[in-house]
């Protein structure tokens, strides 16, 4: 199937079924799908994701993933008080990366029509783009230094991991490229690539953990993350996230890891692993099911990351916090080039 016919997919069940969401006042697209061209086919371990704008301060509950008409589909939530003006988008550099690109779904009073054209003619303007790179920024050191060493292990665990993994996202808002979640670490290491900075790759890998990782490695890793999604992924819990551990997002999971390794991307692959092992984790214990199965293979994973303890972790985040002036150098150096590239 072709991203076109995905978009379309997407826009059918947004015009029957997303409109009867409470407060319905509109939908765009969100993530890669916007990214890539239309012609392109559409990648069988990546979903279309779909953010419904609704004018009410109590959100309905986030339909999440779920297949409609051959296509797996993800849909979220969001206020429309979030999207009051062009200015407020193009500082924030998750609104601003779908926002700026031609995808809206539904639009009954205008607004998001509007807020697009404002958004796309200012999105490469130096003062937006170093505005979102420093929104990252902020990000990163908001997740890093909110680590709770009294949280469960799987939410200590997020923190330092969302914390660390957004330092790619700095990069990829200044080389204008899109800040995707589950496979920025490839989308980074592509666009460092491109720059000839591939050694500050590895910089970002050793803030992972994953830096000395061997495919054997993470392929054990994955192995072990297959058994705790398959225990979870029929469990129900009310949970953000509980769609993304279900049989439908198995193939998202567990086979766009296992294609990442395949790629020789298998450093790449970790962040993601370790992400839905979290989840995974998270999921079990809401209704009280046990997770000591689990334990000994996650804190193995751990313990090849160099967190698995709090000070490990805290040790972590303090390094990270410390290379934020380089990160933001870096950051001016691909922001300079993809202006000389894209004047």
């Amino acid at each position: 199937m072709q991203v076109g016919e995905a978009r379309a997919i997407a826009q059918h069940w947004t015009t029957t079924q997303g409109i009867h969401l409470r407060g319905f006042a509109g939908a765009f697209l969100q993530g890669s799908v916007l990214w890539t061209p239309p012609e392109a086919q559409h990648p069988r371990d990546s979903d279309v994701d779909i953010m419904v704008v609704v004018d009410s301060d109590d959100l309905p509950p986030a339909p999440g993933k779920f297949w409609h008409d051959g296509i797996l589909l993800e849909a979220s939530v969001m206020r429309a008080a979030q999207l009051r003006s062009p200015e407020a988008v193009l500082r924030d550099y998750h609104l601003a990366g779908n926002m700026h690109l031609p995808g809206i779904l539904a639009d009954p009073t205008g607004h998001l029509s509007t807020l697009h054209a404002a958004v796309a003619q200012h999105f490469a303007d130096e003062r937006w783009v170093l505005a979102r790179c420093d929104d990252a920024m902020n990000r990163v050191r908001r997740w890093l230094t909110s680590m709770d060493p009294s949280a469960p292990l799987p939410d200590q665990v997020t923190s330092w991991l969302f914390g660390t993994g957004v330092m790619t996202h700095v990069l990829l808002v200044a080389g204008l490229r899109n800040p995707t979640v589950r496979r920025r670490y490839a989308a980074v290491r592509d666009l460092l690539q491109r720059n000839e900075r591939l050694d500050y790759h590895e910089t970002l890998l050793t803030h992972l953990g994953a830096v000395d990782l061997t495919a054997t490695q993470v392929k054990e890793h994955l192995q072990a993350l297959a058994k705790v999604f398959d225990a979870a992924k029929t469990v129900e819990a009310p949970y953000r996230f509980s769609s993304d551990i279900t049989v439908v997002a198995r193939p998202i999971a567990i086979d766009g890891a296992r294609d990442l390794i395949t790629a020789g991307l298998h450093r790449e692959a970790m962040f993601w692993i370790v992400a839905t092992y979290c989840r995974c984790l998270t999921k079990l214990s809401l209704p009280g099911l046990a997770t000591t199965p689990y334990d000994a293979s996650f804190n193995t994973l751990l313990a090849d990351l160099g967190v698995q303890t709090p000070e490990d972790r805290q040790q972590k985040a303090t390094e990270a916090l410390a290379a934020l002036p380089e990160l933001w150098n870096v950051a001016l150096v691909l922001r300079k080039n993809t202006k000389q590239h894209n004047p």
